[in-house]
């Protein structure tokens, strides 16, 4: 392993260490050092930035001799200015690496960040410039040690953000293989004080990027291996999580799940989240409880494409009578029992921009992973059904 921030960075293609269990945040300091770092910037949300984990992190960093900034300007739905900010601040404090802590939010701008951190532009200047991501030399892409606090997005494992373009009202994607995080650190004991509505939110999210994953169109069995049993540890696992914050072995296991998610998705997504996506740029709301709502009317949806897979999958999981309804009433179950609400309205959502979201939905890179190519109009529909609760076929 190199120990030169300069030389990790310089190659991409190292594989993710993940450090996983239950205290294994006290490793920080010592894992920054082994990626090289002696002055990261820990990028994080205001929610976080005044608890103890944060002060720990730093004091981990500390003990290990290392100097450590915080940055924690992040929005819920993070935007541009985010980014900028933080790599205004990544410059200004001299720092070398980037420690990711937090949610999807915090992750996904802190990679973010650490994309941009030797570029001059900011970052949608960037993208409209036209220049290829992949243009970006890999040794001005500082080494990322991502933290996760919550179980959904599984961003820790990922080569992608999902940062706000506000100006536009439009959720971009940033791919980049070089924001793999070196290190990911995944403790358990860090989603333990997660309130009740977002564990279920993120837990949701969890689910659905199994679950589209598994139902994609795309070849790759090894991701559809990996997203069976994504779910599986969401049916047996998610409900004892949301209530019991403090079972240690369901937050581990979600934990796991998350990440299996990410994981799963390189083979795609779907209808889900090219509706969650714009959804979220409109209306600033949860991405995971989106997708919580949307996903039992896109399930109904493709249903003529994945009837049969989804018997096979309630096979697996132990429904009675394996089929797509029983599979469907699964969800339906587990959303109420997760107190999840039946349609888009309760987020303060109604069908205004129905010809919007259509039209945003059809270009997302979300779509291309649907079993069924709809149209923005259907997007349209669907979104509309979403709203007002109509579960009708």
């Amino acid at each position: 392993m190199a120990t030169d921030a300069t030389a990790l960075a310089g190659n991409w293609n190292y594989p993710t260490a993940m450090r996983f269990g239950v205290g294994r945040l006290r490793e920080l300091g010592a894992t920054c050092k082994e990626a090289g770092m002696k002055n990261p910037l820990l990028v994080t949300d205001p929610g976080l930035a005044a608890l103890p984990m944060i002060g720990e992190a730093m004091e981990s960093c500390k003990a290990a001799g290392l100097g450590c900034g915080l940055f924690y300007d992040v929005k819920p739905n993070p935007v541009g200015k985010n980014v900028d900010d933080g790599v205004a601040v990544y410059k200004e404090g001299g720092h070398d690496g980037i420690i990711a802590f937090g949610g999807g939010s915090a992750l996904d701008a802190a990679k973010a960040v650490a994309v941009m951190a030797a570029q001059n532009q900011s970052l949608f200047g960037y993208l409209d410039g036209g220049k290829d991501w992949e243009d970006i030399p890999a040794n001005e892409v500082p080494p990322i040690i991502a933290v996760p606090t919550t179980s959904g997005t599984g961003s820790e494992v990922g080569r992608a953000s999902v940062i706000t373009d506000d100006a536009n009202h439009v959720k971009r994607i940033v791919f980049n293989p070089k924001m793999m995080p070196a290190f990911v650190i995944a403790d358990p004991a860090l989603t333990v004080g997660l309130p009740k509505k977002i564990t279920a939110a993120t837990g949701m999210d969890a689910l659905s990027h199994n679950l589209e994953a598994f139902c994609s169109p795309h070849f790759h069995p090894m991701a559809e291996g990996i997203a069976i049993e994504g779910i599986r540890l969401v049916k047996e696992f998610l409900p004892t999580a949301t209530a019991d914050g403090s079972d240690i072995t369901a937050r581990s296991q979600m934990m796991i799940s998350s990440s299996m998610g990410a994981t799963a998705f390189q083979r795609g997504l779907g209808g889900m989240h090219a509706l969650a996506h714009p959804l979220g740029a409109l209306y600033d709301a949860h991405h995971g409880m989106l997708n919580a709502i949307l996903m039992p009317y896109v399930l109904i949806r493709n249903r003529e494409v994945i009837a049969e897979r989804l018997a096979r999958l309630s096979a697996y999981l132990g429904l009675a009578n394996p089929s797509f309804d029983s599979f469907l009433s699964w969800i339906l179950a587990l959303r109420q029992e997760l107190e999840i609400p039946n349609d888009l309205s309760a987020l303060g959502i109604d069908t205004a921009k129905a010809d919007l979201v259509g039209k945003m939905a059809v270009v997302d890179p979300s779509s291309g992973g649907n079993p069924i190519a709809l149209t923005n109009e259907e997007y349209s529909r669907l979104f509309e059904k979403a709203v007002t609760g109509n579960l009708d076929a």
